[in-house]
């Protein structure tokens, strides 16, 4: 793996320039939040940061009609953990409804699903649109949906991370120190096995 091209295609996509894929709704909104955060004076620690980045996820679903609460059959519920709610959408996809709130900024969390579907297509993330539940929004994503037939073997898990440059930090966390990419949570609910081939479908990425 060449480290500098890696990099180089990680910044492109996160920035929306990638030439190795269309541009998704994801990148399309990670630039509107940009180009709006650029406008304004407040800093990325401010307090008030990610409210302000709800209300301009509001404004932009408002003029785009990107309000999508209508597509969740919630009887359809599976699963739910301290950051998504998960749905059957049909037998090959699931719905995910994500408020970010592993994270400290909504771009955080596009920079995570991008990070996700560049390292793993096989579960990437479509951007569907948006749903507010009880006031919260939430992001709702379509992943290909995996049924596992092995439970994981966690070592397994480690020696793929570490073949692949990352160094395990602690518990299920690692780090790549030459990418600056943190990856956590990969425990056998996050990562799972079919037909011994592992799958990441709920990944936790961040940027250092």
């Amino acid at each position: 793996m060449d480290i500098k091209i890696v990099k180089d295609e990680i910044q492109h996509i996160i920035q929306g320039k990638s030439q190795n894929s269309q541009r998704t709704l994801i990148q399309t909104i990670a630039s509107y939040l940009r180009a709006s955060q650029r406008a304004s004076a407040m800093v990325k620690n401010d307090k008030h940061y990610k409210q302000e980045e709800t209300k301009i996820i509001i404004e932009f679903c408002n003029q785009n009609n990107l309000w999508a609460n209508d597509k969740v059959n919630y009887d359809l519920f599976i699963s739910e953990g301290a950051e998504q709610k998960v749905y059957i959408k049909n037998k090959k996809t699931v719905y995910k409804l994500n408020d970010s709130i592993y994270y400290s900024s909504w771009q955080d969390y596009f920079t995570n699903l991008l990070l996700n579907n560049y390292f793993f297509p096989e579960t990437s993330y479509t951007l569907v649109g948006f749903c507010t539940i009880e006031e919260t929004l939430y992001a709702l994503v379509e992943q290909p949906f995996v049924k596992a037939n092995q439970p994981t073997n966690l070592d397994q898990v480690k020696e793929f991370m570490v073949t692949n440059g990352f160094e395990n930090t602690r518990n299920h966390d690692y780090f790549h120190a030459n990418l600056g990419i943190i990856l956590e949570d990969l425990h056998d609910e996050n990562v799972l096995t079919q037909d011994s081939i592992l799958y990441f479908i709920d990944t936790v990425f961040y940027i250092k």
